[in-house]
């Protein structure tokens, strides 16, 4: 009888445990998105190679890196670029050119500086000198101004400080043809190893053209009535900020805050290294100026961005209805040339719309995709409301992730997404509200093997500034790159990826019941004319 018994346990114990983990699997869903046509990499066709972004910036071929030049005039959005175009790693710098109407889709153009005996052609600014101030042009036909840092190599090689100066490149058609100002250049280096990356913009309120540059560990300020003479007049952040590695690439500019009528200036440094995923990243100060030096009472470090690949993002000047639009390099400095792409190597990071709020008492700096990328975006699936149970995994089966946009509210303390495919590639993005962290786990997303940084380990973020676990994500996939918004950007997060294969899994979960709102997965067109 006691036998019997055992054995009858036994049984009912197996058979709850039965039911038990069938309903458990019966409890996750598969939801299968019809796609149009599967994303099918091509080595042997322009701007379809395999990792090739489909809707970012990319040059035809070779080398990009810092974002360069920017300005509207005339309804042209132009972009002037670090450029190689002799391999796909760094070498001589030439300025590359591409202009646009829309910032989404891009015509390439002629290459526009070339190296001189001066040096090689680094980071700059770009502004219409509209008074013709300089008198380089005329009042009929008025000079696009281009001021950039000279790298003389020669005295790089022998090991001389003085090897960066600024200098300076007119145009009289609009940005087709540059001629080299005669008597270059027109800042001289006041005998400092690190010296580059002028940005030049017009203020209204003091009526000079203002300069922001860096100089090793700290930035300086001048002011010019034509463009061509400057005078030093302030300097700033010695004491400020981070300084892991060399300060480059600074922006200056004023930002109304939202909800208010006050402004605040904003200041952009990049640095490398010593941004904090590692490498190189690009930090914010939020202050005053007063056309002379820049100040602040921020005490925190702040990053534009706190993913691993955006970096040297400058804005655009003069762009429509004062706003303030950023463009950023998609790499880093850590890895940038060994990058397992075939003829063209960098990206830049999707156009961004920047906006200043107050929150909890501090200045914060939101960035967002331009609302132009809508304009690419196809609904592939839409639900009011996804609800997901404790413990239970709801999975996309899509073929076309590495071209798409996933946005959606969530009300969770903790939500789980993994992107996946055949390849056993996995792309894992956790959110916990307990912790107050936000993780990117590229660890096993692809190729990572090209450099031990890139794949040693999981992307985390403290997210202490926010209130509440409703949060708004934004997600957008390209064939080698992921971009985040958080709260309508009150986070963002930029890092590369090269899958074996394109994602065609999403895979949700979260452990307490959840609902994720206005839930959309959308197909983004690309932009390159692929014949």
């Amino acid at each position: 009888m006691k036998v019997f018994q055992n054995k009858l346990i036994l049984l009912l114990y197996l058979g709850i445990t039965i039911v038990f983990f069938s309903c458990k699997k019966e409890e996750n869903a598969t939801i299968t998105i019809p796609s149009k046509g599967a994303l099918v990499p091509n080595s042997a066709s322009l701007y379809q190679e395999p990792f090739r972004p489909q809707f970012h910036f990319t040059p035809q071929k070779n080398w990009m890196n810092d974002p360069n030049g920017m300005l509207y005039y005339k309804g042209i959005y132009h972009l002037f670029y670090q450029y190689f175009p002799g391999a796909t790693v760094w070498g001589p710098m030439h300025w590359g050119h591409a202009t646009s109407t829309d910032l989404i889709h891009w015509k390439h153009q002629k290459i526009a500086l070339y190296p001189d005996k001066l040096g090689l052609i680094f980071s700059g600014s770009a502004v219409m000198d509209s008074s013709n101030s300089s008198g380089l042009g005329t009042t009929a036909n008025l000079p696009m101004i281009a001021i950039f840092t000279y790298h003389n190599l020669e005295i790089e090689k022998a090991k001389g400080i003085k090897m960066q100066s600024q200098g300076l490149a007119y145009s009289l058609d609009e940005g087709t043809t540059w001629t080299k100002y005669t008597q270059n250049p027109i800042i001289a280096n006041p005998n400092l190893k690190d010296f580059r990356d002028p940005k030049v913009f017009w203020n209204p309120e003091t009526k000079l053209w203002n300069l922001v540059l860096v100089a090793g560990d700290h930035a300086q300020f001048y002011n010019s009535t034509n463009l061509l003479n400057w005078k030093l007049t302030g300097e700033f952040g010695k004491k400020n900020g981070a300084h892991g590695g060399v300060w480059e690439c600074p922006d200056l500019f004023k930002l109304k805050v939202a909800n208010s009528t006050q402004e605040k200036w904003v200041l952009l440094i990049s640095i490398n290294p010593g941004a904090p995923n590692g490498g190189s990243g690009t930090q914010y100060f939020i202050g005053d100026y007063d056309g002379k030096t820049f100040t602040t009472t921020q005490k925190e470090t702040r990053w534009i961005d706190y993913g691993t690949d955006n970096y040297a993002g400058v804005t655009y000047n003069n762009a429509p209805d004062n706003k303030r639009i950023f463009v950023g390099w998609m790499s880093n400095w850590s890895y940038a040339i060994k990058t397992p792409t075939k003829n063209w190597r960098s990206a830049m990071t999707l156009p961004r719309e920047l906006s200043l709020e107050k929150i909890n008492g501090h200045f914060i700096l939101k960035n967002t995709p331009i609302p132009a990328i809508k304009n690419q975006f196809q609904v592939a699936f839409s639900k009011n409301s996804l609800p997901i149970k404790a413990n239970q995994k709801i999975t996309f089966e899509y073929q076309n992730f590495n071209q798409s946009q996933i946005q959606f509210n969530a009300e969770a303390k903790k939500l789980k997404l993994v992107y996946s495919n055949a390849a056993s590639d996995s792309l894992v993005l956790n959110y916990d509200t307990t912790s107050k962290v936000f993780s990117i786990d590229r660890t096993h997303s692809g190729m990572t093997t090209f450099e031990k940084s890139f794949g040693e380990k999981v992307h985390t973020t403290p997210i202490s500034g926010r209130n509440s676990t409703n949060c708004n994500y934004q997600i957008i996939l390209d064939w080698s790159s992921i971009e985040i918004c958080l709260d309508g950007g009150l986070y963002s997060f930029t890092e590369q990826i090269f899958p074996k294969q394109p994602y065609t899994k999403l895979t949700l979960s979260s452990d307490e019941n959840i609902a994720l709102k206005d839930f959309k997965i959308n197909a983004i067109k690309g932009i390159w004319d692929k014949k």
